[in-house]
């Protein structure tokens, strides 16, 4: 099979196609032919060094989510025929033309979308479904603030907060990207180069916040939360080291969380998948889903993939497609 890979750590034109053996299944798991892969911002962090892959999966081969054709099964594999269309939450080795999954992580390509814009859901969906609905309990009518509006899991977290009925802010770096962020159904943006989110939130406090950001967002996100709120970390791009004051937090009664997904038990992602089956998965049959697909590139280009993943000049999620 071909795969990117990462032939040594450093800018993107580390990536290149090489071929490899094509993965070998085990009883539990889906050969899947994969048509299109997510890129996502570990990818960047993997080829970059700083996020390796679990112990299981090839080191050196990027991608988190794929969506294809199910090509061969398990002994055990009874929920899934050959041919089926799916989309998959992987650890890593997506940047490939084949990758193994267990079949409890895979979900049916929702009815209309190609395998593009399947393939652009997986890691975003299953994230913000865990973090934001599952850990910080995000409830209708409540008030939402998401850092970076724009990325795919900004667009992800506006469109699923709208459909459970809560108010949604987020702060982007452009007003183009704000507007992106309302004709998705965002209520509010704030535009960070522009405007301190602490001052604008003041007098109008939030209920959850999903923060990548960390450094100096996190004493800010303490303000603007309302007592009992839940602040959510899926990353920490400006520092992960910061000061909390515990006695604010007990005045408040703050909630503060996060998680990575990759490194979680097969167990724990199979019923992930089971939940975001049953509670998002209708939205789709329902039409209230828009695609965030911004730009798709050639399996070879997966180097300028990056470039504009690194650029922060997209809006919503970036795609490979595979040949």
């Amino acid at each position: 099979m071909k795969a990117i890979v990462i032939t040594s750590f450093g800018a993107a034109d580390v990536l290149k196609v090489e071929e490899r053996e094509k993965p070998v299944i085990n009883e539990n798991e889906v050969l899947i032919r994969v048509k299109a892969a997510g890129v996502n911002r570990p990818d960047v962090f993997q080829r970059k060094g700083s996020y390796p892959a679990p112990p299981d999966v090839p080191q050196d081969i990027p991608g988190l989510e794929v969506a294809g054709l199910i090509e061969e099964l398990g002994a055990n594999v009874k929920q899934w025929k050959m041919n089926d269309k799916v989309c998959a939450l992987v650890a890593g080795a997506g940047y490939a033309t084949y990758v193994k999954v267990n079949a409890g992580h895979c979900l049916p390509v929702p009815e209309g979308l190609s395998f593009v814009e399947a393939a652009g859901l997986p890691e975003t969906v299953f994230t913000v479904w865990s973090n934001v609905f599952q850990r910080g309990r995000l409830q209708p009518g409540e008030r939402f603030l998401i850092h970076g509006g724009s990325s795919g899991i900004g667009t992800t977290a506006i469109q699923l907060a709208k459909y459970v009925g809560a108010e949604v802010i987020v702060t982007v770096g452009s007003d183009e990207k704000g507007q992106y962020c309302l004709d998705l159904g965002a209520d509010h943006f704030i535009n960070y180069k522009r405007e301190d989110f602490e001052h604008e939130l003041k007098d109008q406090p939030v209920d959850v916040v999903l923060d990548m950001i960390g450094g100096s967002y996190f004493q800010k996100n303490i303000e603007v939360l309302r007592p009992d709120g839940r602040l959510v970390y899926i990353n920490a791009m400006e520092g992960n080291t910061v000061s909390l004051n515990i006695m604010q937090m007990m005045r408040k009664r703050l909630h503060i969380t996060g998680s990575t997904l990759r490194n979680r038990e097969p167990e724990f992602k199979t019923a992930l998948a089971q939940d975001i089956l049953e509670n998002v998965w209708p939205m789709f049959a329902k039409g209230q889903y828009k695609s965030t697909v911004f730009k798709v590139f050639p399996m070879e280009e997966a180097n300028k993939a990056h470039e504009l993943m690194e650029s922060s000049q997209h809006l919503g999620k970036i795609i490979l497609e595979m040949p």
